[in-house]
């Protein structure tokens, strides 16, 4: 029997009425089925209205007082988030593939997230009362927010009057030892009496700003393994422009692996006078980062003597939330638009990765700028995450299709790169790889999955948060915590790992450090000068490649 149409308390209709046909793909006794927990569902909250017992919500959207001293709205967040829940049941109800329903859910969430009762001035009571006690000042700030943003293009996440790039975040001593088309290559001063013999070359994600390894001195990187005696070497990417004339919007992926990564290397293992260096990737970095070792080693050259992966991919079979942008249609596209040249704009990409997390990363911030009229808060990590850059459109068309679209990184001789095939097998060096619980860029799993791809020796580490946030966790805030376990077995689930994995708390950098020494050689005198001879000093760090803004 079809369940009644929902007439309750507000008058409120479920989203198909009595003797609809269902959906396509959905049955009609799944279609009931959410229907009538749908209706069960408001009856009760209808009841808890009337009784006065409506419960405050835990969700963050509707958690300030204002919602909970105003029933009428207190009901419509319920009734809000229960059509929500009823939208992505129907989803879950549909005969859709695996793909498809993700897509769906995707494309769901953002609908709904997008007409949250707190979005909108009419429905909020929170900004209702700011406007009010304000005086409507609240108002004219918010529309001075907006209107600056809109000449932005983007939304502020953070008070960015506050930073200054080579003042209070990428401040570590340090100097440019070398320089082309496509990075700066930084060597920054030790602080130590002696340090390891070995250095290392940290290789950022060419998607962002190298300065993430190097925020504010209590959260930075490079600082912290500087202190503990490792010379540190690192590669700062250009930021193309739509006004260069050199042609690096021509750049491919083997010239990013040629002129980047294997440049990089070369050079610091000559201005160190070390035949083998250790090499660290973060991110897309890291992918890079493997892929050029592979070049290497498929040459006869091993430059390394020990590889960390940081949150990065080279098994792209499960790539999380940005999975439901991967298809052929899309790679297509953009081949056919930027595949020859052109850039993939910085914008459209920080836009994507924030969408990924609308609550969190833009709709918020419209309630807090332009509803209320507040101004950012001043926070590095969110000032550097409005600092993206833009990417050569042959590199980035090339680098979805062979990662994301067709996982051939990830398959021995699948690929062929700087003119050799790309066998991941043959970085035959000590792996460190760290990846982080809750990543939405880089889903744990796939981190994991890059031990049964490298020979190792392996080892896997876990650590609490995001992709940002838990790698960027400096021991002295004493925060979060991380999993350390065995050396990860071919064909083991990464639950399986998980389960057998012991927890340690605070930050993982004390034990990727310890690990780093052993691979770094014996302490010898620290070196008072940087760069050498044939490499001098160009400029004092951060350089200026990385002051290049792109939004």
């Amino acid at each position: 029997m079809t369940p009644p149409r929902a007439k309750i308390g507000l008058n409120v209709n479920f989203p198909f009425s009595e003797g609809m046909a269902p959906p396509p793909g959905i049955s009609k006794e799944a279609l009931e089925s959410v229907q009538n927990d749908f209706i069960q569902a408001w009856q009760r909250l209808s009841q808890e209205a009337t009784q006065g017992h409506l419960p405050a919500i835990k969700d963050r959207r509707f958690a300030a007082p204002a919602w909970a001293s105003s029933p009428p709205h207190l009901l419509m967040a319920h009734l809000y988030l229960l059509s929500a829940n009823a939208m992505q049941k129907l989803v879950d109800a549909s005969d859709a593939s695996p793909e498809l329903k993700d897509r769906l859910h995707f494309s769901v969430m953002q609908w709904v997230d997008a007409m949250s009762p707190a979005n909108f001035l009419a429905t909020n009571p929170d900004a209702q009362a700011a406007l009010i006690d304000s005086g409507g000042e609240t108002l004219v700030a918010g529309v001075s927010n907006l209107i600056g943003d809109i000449q932005k293009g983007r939304i502020s996440q953070s008070d960015e009057s506050k930073f200054v790039v080579g003042e209070n975040v990428a401040t570590s001593a340090g100097s440019v030892v070398f320089q082309n088309k496509f990075f700066q290559l930084l060597q920054y001063s030790p602080t130590t009496s002696t340090v390891y013999q070995r250095p290392i070359l940290l290789v950022p994600p060419c998607i962002n700003k190298f300065y993430i390894l190097d925020l504010q001195p209590e959260n930075s990187f490079v600082r912290d393994a500087v202190a503990q005696g490792f010379t540190v070497y690192l590669m700062s990417w250009r930021n193309p422009l739509a006004e260069d004339t050199d042609g690096i919007e021509k750049a491919t992926w083997d010239d990013y692996l040629e002129e980047g990564i294997l440049t990089a290397l070369r050079v610091t293992q000559e201005i160190s006078g070390q035949s083998k260096i250790n090499a660290l990737g973060f991110c897309v970095g890291g992918t890079m980062l493997a892929a050029g070792l592979a070049v290497a080693a498929a040459k006869g050259q091993s430059p390394v003597t020990s590889l960390t992966l940081l949150t990065s991919m080279v098994d792209f079979k499960d790539t999380g939330p940005l999975g439901v942008f991967v298809d052929e249609q899309h790679a297509s596209l953009r081949e056919q638009q930027i595949g020859h040249g052109g850039l993939m704009s910085a914008r459209e990409l920080g836009t994507t990765f924030s969408f990924l997390r609308p609550n969190e990363l833009v709709w918020n911030y419209v309630v807090s700028n332009y509803l209320k009229g507040e101004s950012p808060v001043a926070f590095d990590l969110l000032f550097w995450n409005g600092d993206s850059t833009n990417l050569p459109g042959p590199f980035f068309t090339w680098y979805f299709r062979n990662t994301y679209l067709e996982n051939k990184l990830s398959q021995p001789n699948a690929l062929t790169s700087c003119g050799v095939p790309i066998d991941l097998r043959k970085v035959k060096v000590p792996t460190y790889l760290y990846g982080s619980r809750e990543d939405h860029i880089v889903p744990w799993h796939s981190a994991f999955a890059s031990a049964a791809i490298f020979p190792g020796p392996n080892r896997f580490v876990l650590g609490a948060s995001g992709h940002i946030a838990g790698v960027i966790n400096p021991p002295a805030k004493n925060k979060r915590n991380y999993w350390v376990g065995d050396k990860p077995v071919k064909g083991q689930a990464a639950e399986t790992w998980f389960t057998q994995a012991t927890e340690y708390p605070g930050s993982w950098w004390r034990d990727w450090g310890e690990w780093l020494a052993s691979h770094s050689g014996k302490r010898i005198k620290a070196s008072k000068t940087l760069g050498n001879q044939s490499y001098p000093v160009l400029e004092q760090a951060p350089g200026s490649y990385v002051k290049v803004r792109a939004v």
